[in-house]
């Protein structure tokens, strides 16, 4: 007999707050979890939405508050200028409107990002250099793998880039998402609950007629892509003004990533990993990723 999952489903924030961007671009912040408690602030990865990590970052709702928020033109916001959508606005958001929103609307505390993927990368190329963060849990960072050329790291973005471009962009219904991601690599990890989780919150009625269209648009998602190389060869960890936690998926795994082109910069960060879990590691075992963020959350005195 073939056992079903209940559906995964989104409780309502306790608060929001709305931030302006430049360009007149909006995101808002939804805050969860136990108010008195310190702040996790999460994001997501490319094409994503906050919402969809909610198997990961509902394990913190008792003893923190969560506060999440997706870039711009992700998740609940409304589709803005594409010239905007790149890693670097992404980090001069959050660096110069998020996190001072944040701070504002709910109240200064100490605060901690949790960010997996392009929110990743965003988190080490933020203008302060975190200056304002307690602490960075970095999931998977898009950066160079060990012995990788900067050519086929180019190479490998570009063919990433290009599959996010040509994705259809219009879906008759949220299962025909969900039968997508069963056949992805990226997601053969991750249980059919959270995929039809990810789809749900990745997906937004048409406005125009029947079915579902993606809410970051194919060629946004290509483009942020695309940028992801120029971008990487920035980072530099010891620049870096708070601790960092990197945890990756396993890095014998073709879909996963590592810290840093330099391997003697694992030492420089706080690195662990998943064995057996690709890029989405939070999505495939989000009880090992709460342990080793907690672990690192102990020993920053932010528990």
């Amino acid at each position: 007999m073939t056992m079903t999952q209940d559906p995964l489903v989104v409780p309502e924030p306790l608060a929001t707050v709305e931030i302006p961007l430049s360009n007149g671009t909006v995101t808002v912040a939804r805050r969860y979890g136990n108010p008195d408690g310190k702040r996790l602030l999460v994001s997501h990865g490319n094409g994503l939405a906050a919402d969809a990590y909610y198997p990961f970052w509902s394990l913190f709702l008792d003893d923190f508050e969560v506060v999440i928020y997706d870039c711009r033109n992700h998740g609940h916001n409304a589709v803005g200028p594409q010239e905007d959508h790149n890693p670097r606005v992404f980090a001069e958001d959050l660096d110069r409107a998020i996190l001072p929103g944040v701070q504002e609307g709910f109240g200064r505390k100490p605060t901690v990002g949790c960010f997996h993927s392009l929110s990743a990368l965003v988190g080490l190329l933020l203008p302060s250099r975190g200056a304002e963060f307690s602490g960075l849990v970095l999931f998977d960072p898009p950066i160079y793998r060990p012995g990788v050329s900067q050519r086929t790291f180019d190479e490998t973005m570009e063919m990433i880039a290009h599959m996010s471009r040509i994705r259809a962009r219009n879906l008759d219904s949220v299962e025909e998402l969900v039968d997508l991601f069963g056949r992805s690599p990226l997601f053969v990890g991750v249980d059919h609950a959270t995929r039809r989780l990810v789809a749900e919150t990745t997906l937004r009625p048409r406005s125009d007629g029947p079915g579902y269209s993606l809410r970051c648009p194919p060629a946004y998602e290509a483009q942020a892509q695309e940028f992801i190389s120029a971008y990487a060869v920035l980072v530099d960890i010891q620049e870096m003004q708070c601790p960092i936690k990197v945890i990756g998926g396993d890095p014998t795994s073709p879909c996963t990533f590592l810290p840093s082109q330099h391997v003697e910069e694992l030492f420089l960060a706080d690195y662990d990993f998943v064995p057996d879990t690709s890029h989405h590691v939070q999505l495939e075992r989000p009880e090992v990723c709460h342990d080793l963020t907690m672990r690192f959350l102990e020993g920053i005195g932010m528990t």
